[in-house]
């Protein structure tokens, strides 16, 4: 293979066990997703900019924003409509992704409240009880099961109730400012299916053709994601698997081990991975293994159901997104089972390479050459022992001399719920609030979102972390920036140490780091539940609080939703790879200038994480100035 050698892969990230995988995939004739990058130089300039509209057959019609080509597609669409509308369409498929995971985590909770599932269980009823306290649902006096009917009925609703009534767990979580804002802007959500329908109706040939009203229902179908699908799948999954708590862990691909049967779990549906969690513990695989040779097994996370997994159980996690193909390369894996999201289709073609089972296990999610094991929360243990028992007789067909795990590991700690800072505090946010009002604590900035192969992985993740932990801001964090940030020992109370003197003081008083993982992609809705709880106690609403967020190294729609909602809810978000809309001024206009005067937040984006870390901090401090906090 013609690719770049040893001077290529020191480059594409700062994880040290990719430059010697990537050198052994080259030896072994393997291609991973940098090599397919590499191959798809020059990317389309008119996709990159979203000038290109593919919507009708018409076309494909491209538009030239230089001047050089047409100015207009074959129905009259111009640049700004067309960016616009494929704009549009990642918020509309980011946000069906996280609702239709939020939709399946209730259907299990539906099979428990109506007593049809013995594998699943309401673990935490304190949270049921929360949620229920929340929707108004009376909590006194009845048994959890009652109340369980009653929560079930109102998140039935959530996803298509008719009508124009809003959506319900929104009301409930959201600030009364906001909501005020949103419905007289006329984006407060209806239902969810009902928003992202919309959404897509818009953009087809022949509707909406304005810019400002194509992302107004953009922002509209961002927030029914935030606040009603993600809030909903962290919710029910804190039910049924239990609210996390600070948990150590450990990260990166040296948690493998070469004298064990070592299954990977990737995705983001609990569902499934805590039922392998409880398989792979059980006697009864654990000697199975033994019988083949193996010491025991090795389960870890990949993704976001590792971090489900690790927050709630400990278990380690192997790596973010573009580690998932390199764990196979270890030679090392007997199965990679998965869910849905983020997961690349070319696993199937690298583990076709090794020993290594894809057993894929979603009816929505199938792959060409991996193994389907379907999973049916009807026989959740009878499933999950047989896609294990699958692994462990996978085991003795491992090639010794392809074996290459990676020494690297760290310790670090998760599971910091909203529930568990509060704990931390003492039982209230008083703490938290003293100490930003008096500058120990600065701001607080959430970093969340994917690794992208046009950026060196981890890179602006960690980066931007660490600097702005320098300035006495605290980082609360999800998806894969928090397995970058434990990778490299930022979720250590240790790390302090790299704080400045007012964040450091508060995390040493507490023995936690200054970079706190709250979980997987849709848990960026504790981050949401974080800012409403700040913004109820203070009386200031979201877009006044010393507050940002940002997605340095994004790449999937679903990060378009998620950033989108952020801004709807009043904070300014980074983003640290240019999104497709650079061929419409107009739209770039709407999302980093104009969206501030409407919603309160605004887009920035900057891929140079030193320079967006000192205009983030600029950002916090002017909304000191502006509340006469101290400096």
């Amino acid at each position: 293979m013609k690719y770049a050698r040893r001077e290529f892969y020191k480059a594409v990230s700062i994880d040290p066990t990719v430059p010697d995988l990537l050198e052994k995939a080259e030896k072994e004739g393997i291609e991973t997703a940098w090599h397919r990058y590499l191959a798809q130089q020059p990317q389309c300039g008119f996709g990159l900019l979203g000038t290109c509209c593919r919507n009708c057959n018409l076309g494909p019609c491209r538009i030239d924003p230089f001047g050089y080509g047409p100015k207009r597609g074959v129905c009259g669409a111009t640049a700004d409509t067309i960016v616009a509308r494929n704009l549009d369409r990642m918020i509309a498929a980011g946000a069906a992704a996280h609702s239709d995971h939020a939709r399946d985590i209730v259907d299990v909770f539906e099979s428990v409240a109506e007593g049809k599932n013995p594998y699943y269980k309401i673990a935490d009823e304190k949270k049921l009880i929360s949620i229920a306290k929340a929707l108004g649902i009376k909590t006194e006096e009845r048994k959890i099961n009652a109340i369980a009917k009653d929560v079930l009925n109102v998140a039935r609703m959530e996803f298509g109730k008719p009508g124009e009534e809003p959506l319900a767990f929104l009301m409930a979580y959201a600030p009364k400012k906001r909501i005020s804002l949103w419905k007289k802007l006329g984006i407060l959500p209806r239902a969810i299916d009902r928003e992202v329908t919309e959404l897509m109706h818009r953009t087809h040939i022949g509707v909406d053709a304005d810019p400002l009203s194509l992302i107004a229902q953009g922002l509209r179908c961002a927030l029914a994601d935030g606040w009603s699908g993600s809030l909903m799948a962290t919710q029910f999954s804190d039910v049924l698997f239990g609210t996390p708590k600070p948990i150590k862990f450990v990260a990166n691909l040296g948690v493998l081990r070469e004298n064990t049967v070592n299954i990977i779990c990737h995705g983001h549906n609990p569902v499934l991975s805590m039922k392998i969690a409880e398989a792979v513990r059980s006697k009864e695989m654990q000697d199975l293994a033994k019988s083949v040779g193996a010491d025991g097994i090795t389960l870890a996370g990949m993704c976001c159901t590792g971090n489900e997994m690790l927050m709630r159980l400990g278990i380690p996690i192997a790596g973010n997104f573009l580690q998932q193909e390199l764990a196979i390369i270890t030679g090392a894996v007997e199965a990679v089972v998965v869910d849905y999201q983020c997961i690349m289709p070319a696993l199937a073609d690298v583990a076709a390479c090794y020993h290594t089972k894809l057993i894929t296990t979603e009816p929505k999610a199938h792959i060409p050459g991996a193994v389907h094991i379907e999973f049916d929360k009807e026989k959740a243990d009878e499933k999950a022992k047989e896609i294990v028992k699958t692994a462990i007789e996978n085991f003795p067909r491992r090639v010794k001399e392809k074996v290459n795990i990676p020494k690297e590991k760290m310790e670090a700690w998760a599971g910091f719920s909203v529930e568990a800072i509060v704990e931390a505090l003492g039982g209230t946010l008083d703490p938290l609030i003293g100490a930003l009002r008096d500058g120990t604590i600065k701001g607080i900035v959430g970093i969340v979102g994917c690794n992208n192969v046009k950026v060196k992985q981890d890179f602006s993740h960690v980066t931007l972390a660490r600097r702005l932990i320098e300035k006495d801001i605290l980082i609360v964090g999800t998806g894969c920036w928090a397995i970058a940030a434990a990778k490299n020992g930022l979720l250590r109370p240790e790390a302090a140490k790299e704080a400045g003197p007012g964040l450091r003081k508060i995390c040493e008083a507490l023995k936690i780091p200054p970079c706190l993982h709250m979980g997987s992609c849709v848990d960026n809705s504790r981050i949401l539940i974080a800012l409403s709880a700040l913004s109820e106690a203070t009386g200031l609403d979201i877009s006044e609080l010393p507050a940002a967020g940002s997605a340095p190294e994004w790449m999937s729609e679903k990060a378009v939703s998620i950033g989108t909602y952020f801004v709807a809810s009043g904070v300014f978000t980074h983003l640290g790879t240019i999104p497709p809309v650079l061929g419409s001024q107009e739209v770039v206009k709407i999302l980093i200038e104009e969206a501030e005067g409407l919603v309160g937040g605004k887009f920035y984006v900057e891929p140079d994480p030193e320079k967006a870390a000192n205009t983030i901090f600029e950002h916090i401090m002017e909304k000191r100035k502006r509340l006469h906090w101290a400096l």
